[in-house]
């Protein structure tokens, strides 16, 4: 069953030990908007499925973060998000991989769901074996019955 979130609020996400976001809603407007984002668009054919990852999910991840906890500067001063500061943070492997996990790969299940199989039908042709022909197969049987008369 698709539970749906009618609250639509921005929500906190841990993803190190000391730092979290808080982002957006994971909506259908914000994933057309980061498919139409220019360094979206502007990746080459031939990139590698690696990196569009990465430029598809810091595109994402400057339109959803609204906020953070245990970001700082080289000083150790907090800082506010930015976009510079965002695509800092993703360039961290386990940061890029916990957003992957707790934010877009939830945002995508859906969308991987529908490349499934079709479930199987239901009523009374459940389990119904084909019985008919193709029409060049049963005429050759029919004359290969007939000739051996």
């Amino acid at each position: 069953m698709l539970t749906l979130d009618l609250s639509n609020e921005p929500r906190w996400h841990d993803l190190a030990p000391g730092v979290r976001v808080r982002l957006r809603p994971l909506t259908t407007a914000l994933m057309v908007a980061t498919r139409n984002d220019p360094e979206v668009e502007a990746v080459p054919d031939g990139t590698s499925d690696e990196e569009r990852a990465l430029v598809f999910a810091k595109a994402l991840a400057r339109r959803a973060v609204l906020d953070w906890d245990g970001v700082g500067d080289s000083d150790g001063n907090a800082i506010d998000p930015s976009p510079e500061a965002i695509d800092a943070l993703l360039d961290i492997w386990p940061i890029f991989e916990a957003f992957q996990l707790v934010y877009v790969s939830k945002g995508l299940l859906l969308e991987q769901e529908k490349k499934v199989s079709a479930p199987s039908p239901n009523g009374p042709s459940v389990g119904a074996t084909a019985t008919a022909r193709p029409a060049c197969k049963a005429a050759k049987t029919a004359r290969v019955a007939q000739t051996s008369r």
